[in-house]
Order: structure tokens, then sequence, then C-alpha cells
């Protein structure tokens, strides 16, 4: 038999690792939809490391939506963000750390090009009033291949690891 406390630790736990997954689930849709405010919100306020490699190394949120803003949400810009296979490890009440493999597809259709990336991204989750927050996040590559769409022709520009 379970006891009360048990059961709802064990609760308070699942509910915590779907919080989690919701989260990153809404930042990925955020940056997909352009909104800037929403993507930004998926962030504790303050300090946060942020490593996105070749977009760029930020101190906090703020930054991020700022070249976020000014590099992605244009029209001409279209992007899908897949997340998966996410390893939720909680190490407190309200500290977690996570691990998402992760897919990008990105055709401007300005200069007529493709973008895939593969990687993963490793978080840092912390919960403030109730609400969890990433705390610190980078982003790791691990392939890539851009290519140049043609009117006649497809060419690749780079294929590998980046």
């Amino acid at each position: 038999m379970v006891s009360e406390s048990s059961l709802a630790q064990r609760l308070d736990r699942l509910e915590a690792l779907e919080a989690i997954r919701e989260l990153k689930h809404r930042y990925l849709a955020c940056c997909d939809a352009k909104d800037p405010q929403g993507m930004r919100a998926c962030f504790a306020d303050g300090p946060v490391p942020i490593d996105y490699g070749a977009v760029g190394t930020f101190e906090n949120a703020d930054a991020l939506q700022e070249i976020y803003t000014q590099i992605a949400c244009h029209p001409h810009m279209v992007e899908i963000h897949h997340g998966a296979n996410p390893r939720i490890e909680l190490s407190g009440p309200d500290a977690a750390s996570g691990e998402w493999s992760m897919q990008y597809q990105l055709i401007n259709t300005q200069e007529q090009t493709l973008t895939q990336l593969a990687g993963r991204y490793e978080d840092e989750y912390h919960r403030f009033d109730g609400v969890w927050k990433i705390s610190a996040t980078r982003f790791v590559a691990t392939s890539s291949l851009s290519l140049e769409l043609g009117p006649a022709a497809v060419a690749v520009r780079f294929a590998g690891r980046p």
C-alpha cells in the first residue's frame, strides 16, 4: 500500500515533469510562431546564461529576445523547431535539468536557401512562485545541412558537422 505522502510526492514529481515538458514545447512553438514576447516569457528574469553557439551567447533572455526579433521575426524566415526525447531530472523541489534532441529547419524565401540543423539542448529549470522557467540553456549542434534552392537545381552549400 502506498502512503498518502508518498503518493503526493509522486504526483508532485509527475506534475513538475509535465510542466517542464510543456514549458519547452511552448518555447519551441513561440519560436515557430515568431512570438518574441511568448518566447521571452519561457525564461527566468535576471541573469540567464544562454549559449546558442553560432547564434550567440547571451547573459539574459532580454538579449536573446532582441537578437531573435532582429534575425528571425520576418515573413521570409520560415522555421520549424522540433524538440524530442526529453530526459528531465529533478534535483530538488524547485530545480531540474534536462536534455532534448533538436531538429530545426529554416527555409529562407528571400535568399532561396534551406538549412537543417540537428543537435541537443542542455537546459536548467527553476520554479518561481509555482511556475517553471528556463534558467540556463545551451545548444550543441551535431549536424548541419545548407542548400541553395535554385530554379533548376539544388546545390549543397554545406553538409556535415558544424
